[in-house]
């Protein structure tokens, strides 16, 4: 079994190669911050969880997509930026599908859209990879499909949910993706797609066996932690640092130590005569 052909946009260069690096951005410093050391930048749907609240990534809506992506891709000047389309936006109608896509690209300055689904959807993403829209596909978990975060659990366990991601990659594969994420599957599973595939396999929470990896950033560094699912490695606690220096600061101004002489603009003496 083939899946794809190989990186049709090319995007991300040619397979075999070092692994992929990618984690999420939703602001333009942490594009800034990140830019420089990852091979591509997601402003991912993951956004309405991480920043917003949000119980799933269901809720999110176009234009706050679109804000969130031009301000990272104006930050991010070295590395490709790829845009989630949310939930709602693509799946039902072809022609809103490429509309919307059209949409979020020059609206954004982002270089390719990311849309979830499989084998239904396989139609939808030939048509806009024809219509010059590079897009990234998501197979296996899929959270957008996810009412809540009970919902979102690994998938591949079966050999009937093996053959359905299967079958569902390489049809998002054939349409003309360049790349495809892969979450939350078996390891099983994840290594035959990328045994199979022509194209990259990008995994989370898919084993070392894919092509790249990638993480959102702030459950990576320890910024987000109101659900931490099994495939994060937590490589920093920023969030304990924020927390302390507000503690400090907060201690400092109660106790009058906060604005100090060092802080505090004096007026200014009138220059001497010539």
């Amino acid at each position: 079994m083939v899946i794809g052909q190989p990186d049709p946009c090319g995007l991300l260069g040619p397979r075999g190669g070092a692994p992929i690096v990618g984690l999420t951005a939703y602001t333009a410093p942490m594009a800034a911050r990140i830019d420089r050391h990852v091979d591509f930048i997601l402003v991912g749907d993951s956004v309405a969880m991480v920043l917003y609240g949000m119980e799933t990534t269901r809720t999110i809506d176009i234009d706050t997509m679109i804000r969130h992506g031009r301000a990272v891709a104006q930050a991010a000047a070295n590395t490709l930026v790829v845009i989630d389309m949310p939930f709602g936006t693509y799946e039902h109608n072809r022609d809103v599908a490429l509309s919307n896509a059209r949409r979020m690209l020059s609206e954004t300055g982002c270089d390719a859209v990311k849309m979830e689904g499989g084998d239904s959807l396989a139609g939808t993403v030939e048509a806009a990879v024809a219509d010059g829209i590079p897009v990234m596909g998501h197979v296996g978990l899929m959270p957008q499909r996810a009412r809540s975060v009970a919902q979102m659990r690994s998938r591949g366990h079966s050999d009937t949910t093996r053959r359905r991601i299967l079958k569902d990659a390489r049809a998002i594969a054939r349409a003309g993706a360049f790349a495809i994420v892969v979450e939350g599957v078996v390891e099983s599973v994840a290594r035959d797609i990328t045994q199979a595939s022509t194209v990259p396999i990008i995994g989370i929470g898919a084993s070392v066996a894919c092509d790249g990896q990638i993480l959102v950033t702030e459950d990576m560094t320890g910024m987000f932690d109101a659900f931490t699912p099994r495939f994060v490695k937590r490589y920093a606690e920023v969030g304990k640092i924020v927390e302390e220096a507000v503690m400090a600061y907060a201690s400092d101004v109660r106790n009058r130590r906060f604005p100090g002489p060092e802080h505090t603009f004096a007026k200014r003496g009138k220059k001497a005569a010539g």
